[in-house]
C-alpha cells in the first residue's frame, strides 16, 4: 500500500501513475478487459478481508459519533460488495471509449485529418465514505485507460486500503501496471495533489458544496465538481395520485442518503388537499419526517414547519420538505432558484407540462412519472460512474467513460504546405469527409 510521506514522495508517485498510464492508454481493448476480470476476481478472493476491513471502520465511526447518513454511505456488506465486482464485469462488456473516429476528412487529396478519442491521463479521485466507490472508479479509470490517484475518505481508510490492495495483486499478473492505481491516506495529501497539476489532469471531488468549491479554490487542475444533490418532485395538476405517491416514496425512502433522492416535494395547490394527506400517511408508515410551508400545515397541521433554510438543505435522511405552489412556472421558479443542478422530476399526465418542465428546469437530469433514483451511472447503463457531475459543461449528470476520454487531432499529408493555400494562386481545400 502506498502512503506518502512528503510532497517530494508523492510527486515520485504521480510521475509512476502518469508513466503506467501512458503505457495503459496504448493497450489494446482486450487488455484491459483482461485486467478487469483479473480485479474481479481479486476482488472476490479478498472478500472476507475488505468486509472485516470495513467492520472495524464502521466500529471506529461509531465511536466516534459520525452522522446516520454518512454511516450508511461506510457500510459495505456482501451485497454492495457483490453488485460493485458485476460492476467491474459490466464496465469489461462496454465498447471502449478509446480509439474511436469521430471526424474522418480529407482536406485535400492526400491531406487527411481524423479526430480520434483517447485517455485522459491521470485521475485525481476524492470520494466520501463510500468504499465501494474505489472499486467502480478503478474500474472506468482503466477502461477508458487511465490512471487513478484515490483519496477516501477518513472513515473508509481501512476499507479501501483492502480494496486497493485486492486490485494491485488482480493486476499484477495482467499486462496492466499496478502503478496506474494509487491510494492515498491523509488530508495532507489531498491539498498535495491538488497542487500536481502537472501530472494530474482531472481531478474529481465528491462531497459537500463546502468541500467541493474548497477544492476548485486551491488547484489549477480542471474540476469537475459534484457537491450537493438537492432533488425535487413536482407533482403536477394532472398528476395520477396513486402514481405520484409510489413514486415520491421511492424517490425518499428507497436509499435516502444518496445524492439523488428528493429533498424537497413541490405540490400543485389544485391537488394539494387530496394528495398531501394520502402521501404523508405513506411516508408516515417508513419513518419519514415532514416539514411543510404555511399552506401545507393548513392541510397536515401536525408536521413541523419548514424555515428558509430547509429549501437549500440536502438532509440526506428521512426528511422532507413540502411546498405548495400555485403554478408549474412557480415549481420551476422554486427549482431552479434552490435546486443544485443534479436531478429535478415532475409527476403528471399533462405532456405540455412536460415539455415545460424539461425546457425551462436547469438540471443535469430531468425525469417524468419516475423516481430522481434512477440518476445513477450503472442504471443508465454506464457499467458504474466516476462520479456525476452538475456543471453545463459535458460531461453532464452521471459520468461513465464517455466523460473520462478527450480527443487529439491526427494529420497526415504528402508534404503539404500551407504557403499552398494562400495568396492569388490558393489552392483550394476539398473538405470531403471519408467513410
Amino acid at each position: 500500500m502506498t502512503i506518502v510521506q512528503d510532497a517530494s514522495s508523492l510527486i515520485a508517485i504521480a510521475q509512476q501513475t502518469r508513466a503506467s498510464a501512458s503505457k495503459l492508454a496504448l493497450l489494446g481493448t482486450e487488455g484491459k478487459n483482461q485486467a478487469l476480470e483479473a480485479i474481479a476476481q481479486a476482488l472476490e478472493l479478498a472478500q472476507d478481508e475488505i468486509l472485516q476491513a470495513n467492520i472495524a471502520d464502521c466500529e471506529a465511526a461509531s465511536a466516534e459519533g459520525i452522522a446516520k447518513p454518512l454511516y450508511k454511505r461506510l457500510q459495505l456488506d456482501e451485497h454492495k460488495l457483490r453488485d460493485a465486482i458485476a460492476g467491474v464485469r459490466d464496465v469489461a462488456k462496454l465498447a471502449d471509449p478509446v480509439g474511436s473516429v469521430q471526424i474522418h476528412r480529407e482536406l485535400d487529396t492526400g491531406l487527411v485529418l481524423k479526430r480520434i478519442t483517447c485517455p485522459l491521463g491521470v485521475l485525481g479521485i476524492i470520494f466520501e465514505a463510500r468504499p465501494e466507490a474505489a472499486i467502480q472508479i478503478v474500474s472506468l479509470a482503466i477502461k477508458s485507460g487511465n490512471g487513478v490517484i484515490l483519496k477516501g475518505g477518513k472513515e473508509a481508510m481501512r476499507s479501501c486500503e483492502a480494496i486497493v490492495k485486492a486490485i494491485k495483486k488482480g493486476l499484477s499478473a495482467t499486462a496492466v501496471n499496478s502503478d496506474v492505481v494509487q491510494l492515498l491516506t491523509t488530508r495532507e495529501e489531498t491539498l498535495e495533489l491538488l497542487k500536481l497539476d502537472k501530472y494530474v489532469d482531472l481531478i474529481i471531488p465528491r462531497g459537500s458544496n463546502s468541500f467541493v468549491q474548497f477544492v476548485q479554490d486551491h488547484t489549477r487542475i480542471p474540476v469537475l465538481g459534484h457537491a450537493e444533490g438537492i432533488c425535487h418532485l413536482y407533482i403536477d395538476k394532472a398528476a395520477d395520485i396513486a402514481q405520484a405517491i409510489t413514486v415520491t416514496v421511492d424517490a425518499k425512502i428507497q436509499y435516502a442518503a444518496a445524492c439523488n433522492a428528493v429533498e424537497t416535494l413541490l405540490v400543485h395547490q389544485s391537488i394539494a388537499s387530496e394528495f398531501l394527506p394520502k402521501v404523508a400517511e405513506a411516508l408516515y408508515k417508513v419513518d419519514v419526517e415532514l416539514k411543510g410551508d404555511e399552506r401545507t400545515l393548513e392541510i397536515l397541521p401536525e408536521i413541523t414547519p419548514a424555515t428558509a433554510t430547509d429549501w437549500e438543505t440536502e438532509y440526506s435522511d428521512l426528511i422532507l420538505a413540502i411546498k405548495i405552489v400555485a403554478s408549474i412556472e412557480d415549481a420551476i421558479a422554486h427549482i431552479n432558484e434552490y435546486g443544485s443542478g443534479h436531478t429535478e422530476a415532475i409527476i403528471t399526465e399533462d405532456l405540455a407540462d412536460v415539455e415545460t418542465f424539461f425546457g425551462m428546469v436547469n438540471a443535469a437530469g430531468v425525469f417524468h412519472n419516475c423516481s430522481t433514483r434512477f440518476a445513477d451511472g450503472f442504471r443508465y447503463g454506464f457499467g458504474a460512474e466516476v462520479g456525476i457531475s452538475t456543471q453545463k459543461m459535458p460531461p453532464r449528470g452521471p459520468v461513465g467513460l464517455e466523460g473520462l476520454v478527450t480527443y487529439k487531432y491526427q494529420m497526415t499529408g504528402k508534404g503539404h504546405i500551407v504557403a499552398n493555400y494562400t495568396g492569388v494562386n490558393a489552392k483550394s481545400f476539398t473538405h470531403r469527409d471519408l467513410e
